[in-house]
């Protein structure tokens, strides 16, 4: 039996689309589990600053009044 070109290439054009449209899902899930697994990510920032600058007050770097400015400021 012979194929002929246009049913051959119905056949494979019809699985690149399906590729690339599963390819698109996979993508869409892929961003929306990275973007959304972030959570409150500016929490941790503020939290991961306080431990720095408690850090550098203890060392000496910053006085006490500069240690309670940026406390005030993360506050915010």
């Amino acid at each position: 039996m012979m194929w002929d070109g246009g049913m051959s290439w119905a056949w494979f054009s019809g699985w690149i689309v399906m590729i690339i449209f599963g390819g698109g899902i996979l993508a869409f899930i892929i961003w929306f589990i990275v973007r959304f697994s972030k959570g409150d990510s500016h929490i941790t920032t503020a939290s991961n600053a306080l431990d720095i600058a408690k850090e550098r007050y203890a060392r000496g770097e910053i006085t006490k009044s500069e240690f309670e400015q940026i406390k005030k400021d993360l506050e915010k």
